[in-house]
């Protein structure tokens, strides 16, 4: 009895990580082919190299320092999203893409948290690859400390992540996977219960993101930190 549940686990298992495989070769080869797209063949240099690594190290390490306020719950960080927000507003959607995917790829090593392969695509691809949005905010002229392009940028990559664990919390609630006990009326339907589970975590991760990016803008300090990043012919 034992041997066959271990075989069945085990299956279940290999299915997952089979799927997960699968979808993660097919988008990040959709993403490189996306970038090379926009791109039009040009290569990253080593200053975009540089500044990629080091926003996708800091969002890494600030996103160790979490508290979830529920258990089983999600994660609220110290800012985590806010130095690859400042990669994708310099550099553009389709860099913004690969780095949000990359920072998705690297969360996921360090605590990985699968229930059912719709785990991986939502919530550790998708959700970090909308801070691509950010790209289009960056083409918004601005005046100097200005915020709203910093802010409508940061809620629509907000507004997206938590459309994308929506998405897959109803999955896992059709699935009957249930893991914050909510009042009877919350447990009415999918959406419902996902839609709060989500919210009492995510709009809070937005809110000290966005508080960091104002103070950022209203001090000059953002200012400084793209004409640094920018290249030089963008450069102003």
């Amino acid at each position: 009895m034992f041997l066959y549940s271990l075989l069945e686990v085990s299956e279940q298992t290999t299915n997952v990580v089979k799927w997960i495989s699968i979808i993660g070769v097919v988008l990040v080869l959709a993403v490189i082919a996306l970038i090379g797209f926009l791109k039009n063949g040009k290569k990253w240099d080593a200053k975009k190299i540089a500044f990629a690594g080091i926003c996708v190290s800091m969002s890494f390490t600030l996103a160790v320092i979490k508290f979830s306020p529920v258990q089983y719950g999600g994660s609220v960080t110290v800012a985590s999203f806010v130095p690859i927000l400042i990669f994708a507003y310099v550099y553009g959607v389709a860099d913004g893409l690969l780095v949000g995917l990359i920072h998705g790829l690297l969360n996921f090593i360090e605590d990985p948290y699968i229930l059912t392969p719709a785990t991986f695509l939502f919530d550790y691809l998708l959700a970090f690859m909308s801070v691509g949005l950010m790209g289009f905010f960056g083409k918004i002229s601005r005046k100097e400390k200005g915020c709203l392009p910093i802010v409508l940028g940061a809620v629509t990559v907000f507004s997206a992540r938590f459309i994308s664990h929506l998405l897959s919390g109803m999955i896992f609630f059709m699935q009957d996977s249930v893991w914050v006990s909510l009042p009877s009326w919350a447990m009415s339907n999918a959406f419902v219960y996902s839609f709060i589970y989500q919210c009492i975590y995510v709009p809070l991760d937005a809110l000290i993101a966005i508080a960091v990016l104002i103070a950022l803008c209203k001090t000059g300090v953002l200012d400084k930190l793209t004409a640094i990043m920018r290249p030089k012919k963008d450069a102003q």
